[in-house]
């Protein structure tokens, strides 16, 4: 999450290419703080290096790690 305006990356796998050509699912958006679903904003699909290089780089940028926003992992 980025401290200064909210939005949020989640990065998920995708459980169908996993195995042969590992690949993640990117998603920014920010959680609505009037409890209704997520605002996602984009959704990129990356090779897995790509993605840990992506997060790698948000965290040097101060990027902070919080629990899931939205998706099945989040608290409702």
């Amino acid at each position: 999450m980025n401290p200064e305006d909210r939005w949020t990356y989640r990065f998920h796998r995708d459980d169908k290419a996993w195995v042969r050509d590992p690949k993640v699912f990117v998603d920014m958006g920010r959680a609505m703080s009037d409890g209704s679903p997520a605002l996602l904003k984009t959704r990129q699909y990356l090779r897995r290096e790509q993605a840990e290089g992506m997060w790698k780089d948000l965290v040097r940028k101060g990027w902070k790690q919080v629990p899931a926003v939205w998706g099945p992992d989040a608290e409702l």
